[in-house]
């Protein structure tokens, strides 16, 4: 493995599904005349490609954008079925998902590595690069130690990269139950200032018993902003307005 900055990336042709039908897909389909942020993980539906590699960099896809990336691309050794039940199952809705079967991208990158003692077979080590008109600008490529290290190739890492200031959207969880006025306002409220948010649904996501274990209430909605719990409907109004105060 080693760093390919200011080189061009491997002109492959991929095999994609779309409309129940084989796509190919070129390199130059996916890179030419476009700024690209790459990130490449060891295998669809793993622990930490999962629970953090991929859903972090769909959740600030639209800082990227907004600091001049026109696409963020996940490439993994898998085939196109993998990849796209993996879409599907983790809600990745702003990122695209490239099936790299054969591992020739991957080889290409001079990232191929052989996991066999998990009974992987030949995969991707994990980096990430940004792409500029097809030529690679930056590379983070994880460190060559035993296991599957996860500390550079993260979304924050690169987005830090293109613009340390960049302003990454706050993370935002809302309890609430189905036909609730109060919950209703509270989301019309986020919608308003951009902040997007999960929602917990009472009945489907939580009970009632887990409410007042987090919250030491039985009203809806509930409101928690980065760590901090907020409270209601009423302490979220206050919260926005301080919000808009510091920011003027």
């Amino acid at each position: 493995m080693y760093n390919q900055e200011g080189l061009t990336v491997p002109r492959v042709v991929f095999k994609t599904r779309q409309n129940n039908e084989f796509i190919d897909v070129s390199s130059d389909d996916i890179f030419q005349g476009k700024t690209v942020v790459v990130f490449s993980l060891p295998g669809a539906f793993t622990p930490t490609c999962s629970s953090t590699h991929l859903p972090r960099y769909n959740e600030l896809a639209a800082t990227f954008k907004d600091n001049g990336v026109d696409e963020i691309v996940c490439i993994s050794v898998n085939d196109a079925f993998v990849m796209d039940a993996w879409k599907e199952n983790q809600e990745a809705e702003n990122v695209r998902l490239i099936p790299d079967g054969n591992g020739e991208f991957t080889l290409g990158m001079d990232m191929l590595v052989d996991k066999s003692d998990l009974g992987f077979g030949m995969r991707s080590w994990r980096y990430s690069m940004l792409v500029k008109d097809g030529v690679i600008e930056k590379m983070f490529v994880e460190p060559d130690v035993p296991g599957d290290p996860f500390e550079v190739s993260d979304a924050d890492t690169m987005l830090d990269y293109i613009n340390p200031k960049a302003q990454k959207p706050k993370a935002v969880s809302i309890i609430t139950k189905p036909g609730c006025p109060f919950c209703a306002k509270a989301k019309e409220m986020l919608h308003s200032q951009n902040m997007d948010y999960e929602e917990i649904i009472l009945g489907r996501d939580a009970s009632l018993r887990s409410l007042r274990a987090i919250t030491g209430s039985e009203k809806v909605p509930q409101v928690f902003v980065e760590g901090n719990y907020i409270g209601g409907s009423e302490e979220l109004e206050a919260y926005l307005k301080g919000e808009s105060r510091q920011a003027a």
